[in-house]
């Protein structure tokens, strides 16, 4: 079954501080990862513990993507764009932690 995929405003914002470059990576990455069965854990997705962030992430190379899915309209709600250095994960450039 093929999602559709909604970006919130908040996520626009976040991309926004990023290359066009690196926006196009993200896009792309969200596109091949998230259109179908979005909700199976893989190298690149999982489930987070309990937070009042996001309850899934996608890591597409540096860039972390938080979204949550709602099957009853089959659509992934991408909540939040950042980057991880290190350890350390950024969105629009401040340290922020799950």
């Amino acid at each position: 079954m093929k999602y559709k995929i909604e970006i919130t405003e908040d996520a626009k914002t976040d991309l926004s501080w990023f290359k066009a470059q690196e926006q196009k990576e993200i896009l792309s990455g969200i596109k091949e990862q998230l259109l179908y069965e979005p909700m199976k854990e893989t190298r690149n997705r999982k489930k987070l513990r309990d937070n009042l962030f996001a309850p899934w992430e996608l890591r597409v190379g540096r860039y972390r993507i938080f979204y949550q899915v709602d099957n009853d309209i089959v659509t992934v709600i991408v909540i939040s764009v950042g980057m991880k250095k290190h350890n350390i994960l950024y969105i629009r450039g401040k340290e922020v932690t799950l």
